[in-house]
């Protein structure tokens, strides 16, 4: 199966991990690595010519000042071929291959439910700010490790903008931009200091649209380094640009809401949570 999804250059997975091992964890601001053309292009067309019109199916929308895309549920909207490729790095070999090229000691688990992954689409003026994921998997309560992105985007000029930026720890400057085009592949550490989005409104034209695909990585148990939430857990925090003007006030009541969250997750026994979730509606 590896040698029909993955290009030549890197089918040997562990090699190709062994190789950019040093590369990944002393890179800035935080590890990560990017691989240009990882996928057999003429597979991954036919991944991109499944990519469904997100805004015109049941899918999660987004609509506020710090994100604005949709997101698949699950394997919901997966056709045959993205269900292929979405399988395979969930599978034991690529598993592998993300514990060899970072360097985690625990084991990695991929998420069969694909919760806040999937398929992503973000239209002419759609953004996601600067932030940091949320770092417990809400089913299994396994620490969040890694994000693994797929760019599917073909005939993607820099004048249509959408790149994946990485900051520094202390949301000074952006360290790290990465225009997504198609076949891009990106894997990142996620901490609670791995600041990362695409925070500037698309500029693309309006008949396109910017698609990737998003894995997410767990283990159970993780290095106290790597988190400062004073909780244990948090959800999605959003974090404000040193040059950002506007939207003061939108950051200030997010910060005080997720503060709440984190602290009745924190005091709360997790069946409660639970029953509370099951209650809100999406």
């Amino acid at each position: 199966m590896t040698s029909s999804l993955i290009n030549d250059n890197y089918s040997n997975l562990l090699k190709t991990a062994n190789r950019f091992h040093h590369e990944y964890i002393n890179a800035n601001p935080f590890p990560n690595i990017v691989f240009e053309n990882f996928f057999n292009p003429e597979f991954l067309k036919q991944v991109l010519a499944e990519f469904p019109d997100l805004s015109e199916r049941n899918a999660q929308h987004y609509e506020n000042a710090f994100e604005k895309k949709w997101a698949g549920k699950g394997e919901s909207f997966f056709s045959s071929n993205t269900r292929l490729l979405m399988h395979f790095l969930n599978s034991e070999p690529f598993l592998h291959f993300l514990q060899k090229l970072t360097g985690i000691k625990e084991t990695l688990i991929g998420d069969p439910y694909f919760i806040g992954g999937g398929q992503h689409e973000i239209k002419r003026g759609g953004l996601l700010k600067v932030h940091v994921d949320f770092n417990k998997h809400p089913l299994l309560q396994l620490d969040r490790r890694l994000n693994v992105l797929v760019y599917l985007n073909e005939e993607w000029p820099e004048q249509y903008g959408g790149h994946f930026e990485l900051w520094s720890k202390d949301m000074q400057r952006c360290e790290k931009k990465i225009l997504p085009v198609f076949n891009t592949l990106a894997i990142f550490s996620t901490t609670d200091t791995s600041y990362h989005g695409h925070p500037d409104p698309l500029p693309c034209p309006d008949d396109r649209s910017r698609k990737s695909l998003a894995l997410y990585y767990y283990s159970n148990g993780r290095p106290k380094s790597e988190f400062q939430n004073v909780f244990g857990q948090n959800t999605t925090l959003f974090k404000q640009r040193k040059n950002d003007s506007d939207g003061k006030t939108d950051f200030l009541m997010l910060g005080i809401k997720n503060t709440a969250k984190n602290l009745l997750r924190f005091l709360l026994p997790k069946y409660l949570i639970q029953k509370i979730k099951n209650k809100t509606p999406e």
